[in-house]
């Protein structure tokens, strides 16, 4: 299989110094892109699918043998990015939306004509088995959540900000009574019974998840949060020791735990829609699509 995937070390190297990718130390403007760029991606951690998907469909679907994705985290990738953004220099990443990135920065998705990243994803809410027994308040109350891509870019607009995740959930759900509302309805009031949330650390499944914490500890339940990673978040909710998550990219992103749990968690269906996956580059680059990176 083909697998391109530089590790750790190259990930925080690049957070540090990646700016410098168009200076004479890495090649001028004349240069192609991905002798500018040393043909790495900046990527996230290992458990994403996007990484899946890039390292093992894109990158070979288009014939970019030279190119690899380098290894780390949604911080190590806004971070260098915003480092090479300042100095307006090269830079490839692993982008999604929504994202706080493209509100703050100029942003565009590189064409994807083979189609390999697949059409738009959802958000999905995946509970575990006898969660409606159990707790069947807060079962219709995740069941009826929903909302906008532009909803949630608010908060976590308002977390990269500064705001603590669980003071930006408390803003965002005071001016959005009328949303939240339909949320609650026919929701009974309960006397303090324990729900565990699990998330990964993903600025979009961090927002929603404090969102959705304080919603059902409005209507009475006390609300415990467990930041994973991708593969015990799916495993949580499988075995029973999570209740429910609100951050399932499903039929992308998180398709192989899906697969591999299908059968022991309840897939209340889509919370979000309009979600997108793809490579992401600064507007003033002049590249439009991936086969602009075959050489």
């Amino acid at each position: 299989m083909f697998k391109k995937l530089a590790g750790i070390t190259s990930a925080l190297a690049l957070t540090l110094g990646l700016a410098a990718c168009g200076s004479e130390e890495t090649g001028s403007s004349s240069d192609s892109i991905g002798e500018q760029l040393d043909y790495e991606i900046v990527g996230i951690d290992p458990g994403a699918g996007i990484m899946d998907l890039t390292i093992n469909e894109v990158l070979p679907g288009y014939g970019l043998d030279k190119w690899e994705v380098v290894e780390g985290s949604g911080s190590a990738m806004t971070a260098a990015l915003k480092k090479a953004y300042d100095k307006e220099e090269p830079i490839i990443i692993t982008g999604w939306s929504p994202h706080w990135k493209f509100a703050s920065f100029d942003l565009k998705y590189l064409e994807d004509p083979k189609g390999l990243y697949g059409g738009a994803e959802d958000v999905n809410t995946i509970v575990r088995q006898g969660l409606k027994e159990d707790h069947p308040d807060a079962h219709k109350l995740l069941d009826q959540f929903n909302w906008e891509p532009e909803h949630i870019e608010t908060v976590m607009n308002l977390i990269q900000e500064g705001n603590d995740p669980a003071d930006a959930a408390a803003q965002w759900v005071s001016e959005n009574e009328e949303l939240v509302s339909k949320w609650t309805e026919g929701v009974n009031k309960a006397s303090g019974e324990e729900l565990k949330l699990l998330y990964v650390a993903w600025d979009d499944v961090i927002a929603s998840t404090h969102v959705v914490e304080n919603v059902l500890e409005s209507v009475g339940y006390e609300v415990k949060l467990m930041q994973v990673d991708a593969g015990p978040m799916w495993a949580g909710i499988a075995d029973g020791s999570g209740d429910a998550m609100v951050g399932a990219w499903l039929p992308t992103t998180h398709a192989n735990y899906y697969a591999e749990y299908e059968g022991k968690f309840e897939d209340l269906g889509p919370n979000l829609t309009g979600t997108k996956l793809g490579l992401v580059v600064p507007a003033y680059m002049d590249i439009d699509s991936i086969e602009d990176l075959k050489e």
